[in-house]
């Protein structure tokens, strides 16, 4: 399947920024199944002062934000062709070993409310990918999807107390569970072709675990099944803020505000 995409996400600033800093995972893995047809990442506002691979293998670009400036654009655009692989990604590869996935963070540290999660779950059933299906099942049906009662800082813990949130907060969630189980588990920031509209408010996200003897499979929560030739992996990472979009600083008084435009179309 051929997705073209286009992304652009604005910022606005009550005050003229003095400096600011922004690094950008908005460039999809080249890998087998997804192939990157062409790629490009515009800048209004601002300019590119580097590119560099962190240690997921995730494409980092670091935006200096021009001084003075009271608008930031950033646009990209291209079009990625992709097989479907039925959520298998393969084998292990990159610079992070296996059992550093299995290693809590500060957003998917498991506690009691992921414990009494764990204790709902069948644990006689020997398959693995059985198993894990439930287990997304089972978030799904503890935190109903819903956007405004959660944000960037809201740990598995609180939105399983909660018990709503959206595609970030299943993704931590599932992540943390799998982890407890035993399993080496990694979130995962992309785009997702949606099959009731071409206009969409954010970009999505998911969780991959890895199973023995199959290696890197997806798990996308929120929607039920695992991820096929609709989805764009972009970054990956232990939790959100190892896989985000667009994350920095800046030094300079006053609010801002963002505005995303995404648009996912086949």
């Amino acid at each position: 399947m051929l997705l073209k995409i286009h992304h652009e996400t604005r910022y606005n600033y009550d005050n003229p920024v003095q400096y600011g800093l922004q690094q950008l995972r908005l460039r999809p893995k080249e890998r087998a199944g997804q192939r990157i047809l062409d790629w490009n990442i515009e800048i209004e506002g601002g300019a590119m002062e580097l590119s560099f691979e962190d240690h997921h293998c995730n494409h980092v670009d670091l935006i200096n934000v021009e001084r003075g400036r009271s608008e930031v654009i950033i646009r990209c655009t291209g079009e990625v062709e992709n097989t479907d692989g039925s959520g298998v990604i393969g084998s292990h590869a990159g610079f992070a070993p296996l059992w550093y996935f299995k290693r809590s963070t500060a957003l998917t540290k498991p506690g009691p409310e992921i414990a009494k999660l764990i204790n709902l779950l069948d644990q006689d059933d020997g398959d693995d990918i059985v198993r894990l299906h439930a287990l997304s099942a089972l978030v799904a049906d503890k935190v109903t999807y819903k956007s405004g009662e959660t944000n960037a800082r809201t740990t598995s813990e609180q939105a399983l107390e909660l018990g709503s949130g959206v595609c970030q907060d299943h993704a931590h969630i599932f992540c943390a569970a799998a982890r407890s189980l035993g399993f080496p588990a990694r979130y995962v920031s992309g785009y997702l072709m949606m099959s009731d509209r071409v206009d969409q408010d954010a970009t999505h996200a998911w969780a991959e675990i890895h199973v023995e003897h199959i290696g890197w499979v997806g798990f996308d929560v929120s929607n039920g099944y695992s991820p096929d030739e609709r989805y764009v992996r972009v970054a990956t990472g232990l939790d959100y803020r190892d896989a985000s979009p667009i994350s920095g600083l800046r030094y300079g008084a006053g609010n801002e505000d963002m505005i995303v435009s995404l648009q996912v179309q086949q």
